[in-house]
């Protein structure tokens, strides 16, 4: 057990922040335990974050209390509770400010084909903490006393910056194969390494992850790419393994370049272009740049061909990657209306390319606005992430070109309302122009004056009258009312 004297200072100190911060949480429900004959510690994250200078309102706290006995404990003290985890020992508590989770001393496993874990409760701190997934995880403080617990030398790796886990890796990962995408999540967030062994580990037991839940692992993933170093998190995915069985297209985008037939490395340039389009975010991380940065390039090992003279090509890889990116999105149960977005951008990521110096039509303009939408500003980072050319003239040019493009559209949307792109008549002015009922041939009549405000911009409300009249006309449309 780590000592207090074995804490720097700045270590010591941030044990007493946390521990006073929280102190008419934390101190209030210690003693209501210890009055009851219980245990209470304050364990995990909330105490590594500490000591790493990353406090937050989140506890989590473990005891010797059965579920059923913490919830006497905190009855007529927490302003609300839940207990959609009680069955695997866990009591959800809202006090003030706070979000706390108490769990029962526990020790978990999963059957080999099962899904969900078979949970037994243990009965001190030492068989808790032993059971959790990494030493740096496996710290406590005990309450009331605030005394300091560190059995597995999470402290020392929090100084050097390694993943380890208390026990042997193998038993960790058999108990929770979720843990091996923590270990790479942890890595993109905390900017840690893993333990070789751990690695290892990972790498051997990569087909266990098969038995995990898609929702899980897509909270995994997601806090993975949202971190402060994904590209790390993703390398060891690959590493390991584990991406070709949670997001096979990434290792796929690592494609062979032989001497005849040379092509600009793919998983690099990727792993590129999500670095580029973080570095563009201006409110923190955007998943679904981030995912659309990383998935852009997904369709081009299926559309690659090699031409005459040693060239090779990627034809429609765009359109392709679109559809892959919506079905591994949708297989990893990502909300419809992101992998609606995500796969968009994937769609139109080449679409600025057809700008050459800048010859669009001002048509050609709204069509670029109308198609990229809400998702216009990602469209623009996602285009400037996707140029990472070592040429400095060529990328300087490139910026140039949709420096120009971007003048073109503010300059648009500033004379015609352009985010708006609308016709200059609705769906009632058609029926009273046409003299016709709703139905499909006012639905026909909109797109026609959708694409001639998109053709000729703002013409005024009498000259898209008679347009629409001589439409009328040479459809054969006749008044039914």
């Amino acid at each position: 057990m780590a000592e207090s004297n074995d804490l720097t200072p700045d270590q010591q100190k941030a044990i007493a922040e946390l521990l006073r911060r929280d102190a008419p949480v934390a101190d209030q429900l210690g003693h209501r335990f210890a009055a009851a004959g219980h245990e209470l510690a304050l364990v995990g994250g909330p105490v590594r974050d500490a000591l790493l200078g990353r406090p937050g309102n989140d506890l989590d706290f473990t005891t010797d209390a059965s579920p059923e006995r913490i919830l006497e404990l905190v009855d007529g003290w927490a302003d609300t509770v839940w207990t959609i985890g009680i069955e695997f020992g866990t009591v959800g508590v809202r006090k003030g400010d706070y979000q706390l989770e108490v769990t029962t001393y526990r020790s978990e496993s999963y059957d080999p084909k099962s899904r969900k874990p078979e949970v037994a409760y243990g009965t001190s701190l030492r068989d808790d903490l032993v059971r959790r997934d990494f030493a740096v995880n496996a710290m406590a403080a005990r309450l009331p006393r605030h005394e300091f617990v560190d059995l597995f030398g999470g402290l020392a790796d929090l100084r050097t910056k390694v993943l380890r886990t208390p026990g042997r890796p193998e038993d960790s990962f058999s108990d929770d194969p979720l843990r091996m995408m923590r270990a790479a999540r942890f890595v993109s967030q905390l900017g840690f390494t893993v333990a070789p062994g751990v690695v290892e580990a990972m790498h051997d037991m990569a087909d266990r992850i098969d038995i995990v839940s898609a929702e899980r692992i897509r909270d995994e993933l997601s806090k993975l790419i949202c971190g402060a170093h994904p590209r790390e998190g993703l390398a060891l995915l690959v590493e390991t393994g584990l991406a070709a069985r949670v997001l096979p297209e990434l290792p796929k985008l690592r494609l062979e370049i032989d001497e005849h037939h040379r092509h600009k490395d793919v998983y690099e340039h990727s792993l590129i272009v999500l670095e580029q389009a973080i570095a563009q975010e201006e409110n923190g991380p955007d998943l679904v740049l981030r995912l659309a940065a990383l998935l852009h390039d997904i369709g081009k090992p299926k559309t690659r061909a090699f031409e005459e003279g040693g060239r090779v090509s990627f034809h429609h890889h765009e359109m392709v990657g679109a559809k892959m990116a919506k079905a591994r999105l949708t297989a990893l149960r990502y909300p419809r209306d992101l992998v609606a977005d995500v796969s968009r951008l994937v769609e139109l990521h080449l679409r600025f390319h057809g700008y050459g110096t800048g010859e669009w039509t001002d048509s050609a303009v709204r069509r670029y606005v109308r198609d990229g939408g809400h998702l216009l500003d990602r469209l623009h980072k996602l285009t400037r992430a996707d140029c990472t050319t070592r040429n400095k003239r060529k990328a300087a040019a490139l910026s140039r070109t949709y420096d120009d493009l971007e003048r073109r559209i503010a300059r648009l949307s500033a004379e015609e309302e352009l985010a708006a792109m609308r016709p200059e008549l609705d769906g009632n002015e058609i029926q009273s122009v046409l003299g016709v009922s709703p139905g499909p041939v006012v639905g026909r009549a909109y797109k026609f004056l959708l694409d001639l405000r998109l053709d000729q911009g703002l013409i005024g409300k009498e000259a898209a009258t008679a347009e629409l009249l001589t439409w009328a006309g040479e459809q054969g449309i006749e008044r039914t009312g």
